[in-house]
């Protein structure tokens, strides 16, 4: 039987890893409209929309990775899809708001089988060079463009069809690309003869991330240093740090703390923790900047996001042929430098903003840099990694942009509403100024992106990366 094309396995695993990131943001723009339709109690309920798929997704993300070296890669993405698109199914059905975050809740967990097993795909398909860099860059522009495409989408379908529309649409593209998949993917048969799964591990590892996203989720109403808040934090520090003790002790660990011998998947890691921070806290922010204070339809709301994912792909899709030219480092380097201008300026943006003055100008640098980021970050966390561990190694990056993004999106939307409530002026003045404080915070998360990337990445050979 005839190989399928590389290209054509990379793009059935790229949609499926679009739909996932997707999911993400597009539900944001519809949020007003779902805590109408479903009578949500409060803000705080209603936020859990959306942190309930990225706590479960980011959680069990290493369960994913792992899953998908001891089972097979091919068979856990389409069993993640297969639960991706039945309770997306479920959830257009939802009429309560606990169905609906349960929902989301499941969703995120079946994410976390698909995100690592179809990334794990794309490094055993391409080999390390050119190509593998070239494929990465591609893959690069996934997770902004999803998110961005997701603000835009999320706006007509709300507006036109109804909330209910944005997960609907999921059924169907999950239905064709599972088929196509099954019948275009190779089988790729698990890389340990040893199939046990380290399920304490597991346990341990989510719980810790977990407790650390909702005691931060949870600060600005119960108080960043009330006992509540600590207590929450401290017992996820502690679960982390069984988690350690565990991994260094089990037959068959979930993470074999050997990978960490390899320097650049530590700092792969760490570096790309903040910058995803940065992009999931941005468009949340932006987009009740948009609605609340521009005054944007949702539809137009996703309109001036454009920019981004276009801005975005052209960059991701370039810049592979100047990293395996001049190695990854630099670009580590540059890209949170525009993201962090980028920043800066939307920190800037007054009451009386205008798109073209105060949006326009940061939506393109920061896409610039995010592209100039994503790729050199995502090769370098996954280079010098066997096989074996491909999609642990997977698992890791995946894992650090997904918790990296919720635990962001939790302290920047803690910090606008901290900073909100404590101002004086307007309701409108208060909001503006919360959001002035929640992009500069998100500034200084480019800043510990910066001093990682100089402090600890190291620069390969050009001649490395074209071998």
């Amino acid at each position: 039987m005839k190989q399928p094309s590389r290209w054509l396995v990379f793009s059935l695993v790229a949609i499926a890893q679009f739909m996932v990131v997707l999911d993400v943001s597009i539900t944001n723009v519809a949020l007003p409209t779902i805590k109408q339709a479903l009578h949500f109690s409060s803000n705080s309920s209603l936020q859990w929309v959306i942190t309930a798929y990225a706590l479960t997704f980011g959680g069990f993300l290493l369960l994913g990775g792992r899953a998908a070296d001891l089972y097979g890669r091919r068979r856990t993405l389409l069993i993640g899809m297969s639960g991706f698109t039945f309770f997306s199914l479920l959830i257009g059905f939802s009429h309560t708001e606990t169905m609906l975050i349960a929902l989301r809740a499941l969703q995120g967990l079946a994410a976390a089988l698909m995100s690592p097993s179809a990334l794990s795909i794309v490094l055993t398909t391409f080999s390390e060079g050119r190509e593998r860099n070239k494929a990465l860059g591609l893959w690069a522009t996934a997770a902004p463009a999803g998110a961005a495409t997701g603000l835009l989408l999320g706006g007509v379908l709300t507006q036109y069809l109804g909330w209910e529309w944005n997960f609907f649409i999921n059924v169907p593209v999950g239905i064709i690309v599972a088929i196509a998949i099954s019948r275009i993917v190779p089988v790729h048969e698990k890389e340990e003869k040893d199939s046990t799964l380290d399920l304490p591990g597991a346990v341990l590892v989510t719980g810790g991330l977990i407790s650390l996203v909702y005691a931060i989720s949870q600060a600005p109403i119960k108080g960043w240093l009330s006992a509540h808040t600590l207590g929450i934090i401290g017992f996820g520090l502690v679960l982390i740090v069984a988690f350690i003790v565990n991994e260094s002790r089990a037959k068959h660990p979930l993470v074999p703390l050997s990978i960490f011998k390899i320097r650049n998947v530590i700092g792969g890691n760490l570096i790309m923790a903040p910058v995803a921070a940065t992009m999931f806290g941005n468009f949340f922010l932006l987009s009740l900047y948009t609605q609340n204070v521009l005054r944007y339809s949702p539809v137009l709301t996703g309109i001036s996001f454009l920019p981004f994912p276009i801005v975005t792909a052209l960059t991701s899709t370039n810049i592979p042929k100047f990293v395996s030219k001049y190695g990854y480092k630099r670009f580590l380097i540059a890209g949170p430098i525009f993201i962090g201008i980028a920043l800066l300026w939307l920190s800037k943006a007054p009451a009386d903003g205008q798109y073209l003055v105060n949006l326009l100008p940061p939506m393109l640098i920061m896409p610039f840099g995010i592209g100039m980021t994503f790729m050199p970050v995502i090769a370098a966390a996954t280079s010098g990694v066997p096989g074996r561990e491909a999609g642990l190694a997977s698992g890791l990056i995946n894992t650090s942009q997904q918790m990296g993004g919720a635990l962001g999106l939790s302290i920047l939307s803690g910090i606008d509403a901290s900073v909100a409530t404590a101002a004086g002026g307007s309701p409108l003045q208060a909001q503006v100024h919360g959001y002035s404080r929640a992009f500069a915070a998100a500034a200084i998360f480019q800043l510990f992106a910066l001093i990682l990337a100089v402090m600890v990445i190291k620069q390969r050979k050009p001649a490395d990366s074209n071998s």
